[in-house]
């Protein structure tokens, strides 16, 4: 105790700066292997043999929990953490990081329990955060906790796709919303903008709720509010606007209005899958990799700089993984509804744009150092 009394005020620094990067090192590891991992599961479910090893199969079962909350889940949490600037704030992407690796290693009750504290520790840090900014997108951000919250819950206590994936699935599109209508006090608001959009969430969660026990009901009703979602954010979001600007945000708007209508075409296939139609790959992945990917692709360039510090060089050449992806949505999902070797290839094809995205930033981050050597 004495000696740590006397400790050297650059020791003391140094032992914090250390514990910082080796959680930042955690946490890209934990990100980077979820996504990988994931990736690698979705190649093998569609019959892409990448590798035999036991990891991929275990990968292929925990597809969704390793996109959705592994990568997804992890990346919105140290956002939020860098936010609420609170060390235990930082206990939630530890916590859902640590279950995308247990979901690899075959420890799934270990994996939710995990999730479980995640969901839990993540309201907290929401709430807190609503208390500093009371707001209406902080309330629906919590709101957007809470539905992770309930699907993590859901998912330790062995609950099947049915009646978890929708809680997933709000979570991260409200999150969305939630940020979009942060984003339109730079415009003029119409009076009847916030209530609409209260409406058509609150609509997604009970849609959620009903999904578990009135598979049919439930469906319907979640895939109607992610399509009227979709109508909205075409009404009101800035987007529509920022399209006609230059450079990064003409990209970012590119990348938004392109997502709502994944977001739209995702909410009809969920209804639709509901009612008994083959549409269920053009419900999730229209989803998770046509809307959601496209808000990862339009925000990485803003979000990178502000968590990471990592500045990046923005330039045209941010297009082409963006028309990748889309290209390779449209053939697995619009060929893949005739022949089943489209779907594949679609899938291979998403992985690689994905890559390339990967590849852009890196590219763009070296560039950036060039530019600025200082």
């Amino acid at each position: 105790m004495v000696a740590a009394a006397h400790e050297p005020a650059g020791s003391r620094l140094h032992g914090l700066v250390s514990a910082r990067g080796a959680v930042a090192a955690v946490l890209v590891v934990s990100v980077a292997g979820s996504l990988l991992a994931g990736m690698a599961g979705g190649l093998l479910r569609v019959g892409v043999a990448t590798t035999s090893a036991d990891w991929v199969g275990r990968a292929a079962l925990a597809h969704a929990a390793l996109m959705l909350c592994g990568f997804m889940g992890t990346v919105i949490a140290i956002e939020r953490a860098v936010a609420a600037k609170r060390r235990f704030a930082w206990s939630v992407p530890l916590l859902s990081g640590a279950a995308g690796v247990l979901l690899l290693q075959g420890a799934d009750g270990l994996a939710g329990t995990l999730l479980a504290l995640a969901g839990l520790a993540f309201l907290a840090v929401n709430l807190q955060l609503l208390q500093r900014q009371r707001a209406p997108h902080t309330v629906l951000l919590l709101a957007g906790a809470g539905a992770w919250c309930a699907g993590n819950l859901l998912f330790a206590a062995g609950a099947g796709p049915a009646a978890v994936l929708p809680w997933w699935f709000a979570f991260l599109v409200m999150t969305v919303a939630a940020e979009r209508l942060e984003m339109t006090r730079l415009m003029r608001r119409r009076p009847a903008a916030q209530p609409l959009l209260v409406i058509v969430l609150a609509l997604l969660l009970l849609g959620a709720a009903l999904s578990a026990a009135w598979p049919a009901g439930g469906g319907v009703l979640f895939g109607a509010a992610l399509l009227a979602l979709a109508g909205w954010l075409f009404t009101f979001d800035i987007a529509r606007r920022t399209v006609r600007a230059q450079g990064l945000p003409r990209y970012m708007a590119v990348c938004l209005l392109a997502g709502y209508a994944w977001l739209a075409a995702g909410g009809l296939a969920w209804a639709a899958t509901a009612l008994g139609a083959p549409a269920r790959d053009l419900a999730l992945h229209g989803l998770g990799l046509g809307f959601l990917f496209s808000m990862v692709f339009g925000h990485a360039p803003v979000i990178l700089p502000a968590i990471a510090r990592v500045k990046l060089l923005f330039g045209r050449f941010f297009y082409l993984p963006l028309a990748a992806l889309h290209a390779s949505l449209l053939l697995r999902l619009a060929g893949g509804l005739f022949d089943f070797e489209a779907r594949r290839a679609g899938a291979v094809c998403n992985a690689l744009a994905l890559a390339l995205f990967a590849l852009t930033l890196a590219a763009s981050a070296l560039a950036w150092r060039r530019r600025h050597p200082a």
